[in-house]
């Protein structure tokens, strides 16, 4: 997991990069440069928690991350500024990393 979000971090840094010039990509763009980035640091977190319930804290803020950065990047394409076509692996990563954290949170609690 660790690598994986974190090569997920500069997916969403060149998709920031690509965008469009227009004020609605820049902000939308900007929503999703910080929530996609967050995700591997907030694991990071979680990785080095001195408790359990620390770590659920952080692995949950790890999911709210990537919750919003699929929210942003469905918006990039519901306002068509990037092609469903474009963006179509990294929102398929972003839902897998949805179900995994949500995986790692019920595990941890339960």
């Amino acid at each position: 997991m660790r690598q994986r979000t974190k090569t997920f971090a500069p997916r969403v840094i060149r998709l920031f990069g690509a965008l469009p010039r227009t004020v609605e990509a820049q902000i939308l763009g900007k929503q999703v440069l910080r929530s996609g980035t967050s995700v591997g640091a907030n694991h990071r977190e979680a990785y080095r928690s001195r408790s359990k319930a620390e770590f659920i804290a952080k692995t949950g803020d790890c999911l709210r991350e990537i919750e919003e950065t699929a929210y942003w990047l469905g918006l990039l394409v519901e306002g068509k500024i990037v092609s469903s076509e474009k963006l179509a692996s990294l929102r398929q990563e972003t839902n897998e990393l949805v179900a995994i954290f949500v995986t790692i949170v019920k595990k941890a609690k339960g």
